[in-house]
């Protein structure tokens, strides 16, 4: 396992460098400079100046290798809309905030999504797995903006039991109307591969052998089922880290949470290109670390995987 490990953490090199090579051409090929779009318009020669500045009136390939040399060495470079802090300290402040925020709605879609799809798959064709099939498919359907504004309309304007906006910690109210908002969607997603999985695997021998055996039905799905049925489970659930992180860009954007997927839009929309190749290096590189931990899992709910 560790020769298969070490290969792995090794192939997240070049994946990385892919990644940032091509954001790299999509945001310079973007028109306009980063400072087309100030409250105040700039003259002419102050833009020639900030360019000058930043190196950005240098040739691509040049600022490209320049840029890649840093990179390599840790360093993201200054930021264009926020001067008084580096791309570094930016993503160092922010990236706990989404962090948590992300691990709480993570966590909440595998309490919430898995026994939904289970209960769903054990009453199969009765009213629970109808509704239950329509809460999946209303959670995946409705995009995360929707989520959230309907959520705040809800709980904040109509109920006025939470706060609009804001951030104060996970463990305080303002967290659950994000955590709500990012974590419905990938527990639609999970609740319905978990009952697509357990109604495969309900109908296998080994089912019906620990059904011969006396075993209750409870019995059957925790013990022998579920630990099969949840390969493709905990595949999909790597997968929606994706969703959770796109998720977090409109929901921390709306609801004022100082997170780095808010970040992330301010650099979109301000053409910050060192803090957004800073912010899709780092997402890149988490996504790359949560599939490797999900590849690893396999042989830990099966042991007859095996790694070579």
């Amino acid at each position: 396992m560790t020769t298969y490990v070490l290969r792995r953490l090794l192939w997240v090199l070049p994946s990385l460098f892919v990644v940032f090579t091509l954001t790299f051409i999509l945001v310079h090929a973007t028109p306009g400079s980063p400072w087309d779009e100030s409250d105040k318009p700039l003259p002419a020669a102050v833009k020639e100046n900030l360019a000058r500045q930043y190196h950005l009136d240098d040739p691509l390939p040049k600022q490209y290798i320049d840029y890649l040399a840093n990179v390599l060495r840790g360093d993201f470079g200054p930021s264009y809309r926020s001067v008084e802090r580096s791309v570094s300290e930016i993503i160092a402040a922010t990236l706990p905030v989404s962090a948590q925020l992300g691990l709480a709605s993570m966590l909440f879609a595998i309490v919430v999504g898995v026994p939904l799809g289970a209960l769903a798959a054990v009453k199969h064709n009765t009213w629970i797995d109808y509704v239950s099939s329509l809460i999946t498919v209303t959670g995946i359907a409705t995009p995360p903006f929707v989520r959230v504004s309907l959520l705040i309309v809800f709980f904040s304007l109509v109920l006025g039991w939470l706060p609009t906006g804001g951030w104060e910690g996970i463990f305080d109210s303002r967290a659950i109307i994000p955590i709500l908002a990012i974590g419905l969607g990938p527990a639609a997603i999970l609740a319905r591969y978990t009952r697509s999985s357990l109604l495969e695997v309900h109908g296998q021998d080994f089912i019906r052998t620990a059904r011969a055996k006396g075993l209750t039905e409870t019995a059957v799905v925790i013990r022998h089922a579920m630990k099969n049925a949840l390969i493709p489970v905990v595949t999909v659930a790597g997968v929606t880290l994706a969703n959770v992180i796109t998720a977090s860009f409109f929901v921390e954007r709306i609801y004022s949470v100082p997170g780095i997927g808010r970040q992330f839009v301010d650099s979109v929309s301000g053409r910050d290109y060192p803090l957004l190749l800073g912010i899709v290096l780092v997402f890149a590189l988490l996504i790359s670390l949560v599939n490797l931990l999900v590849d690893l899992s396999y042989g830990f709910l099966d042991p007859r995987i095996r790694y070579r």
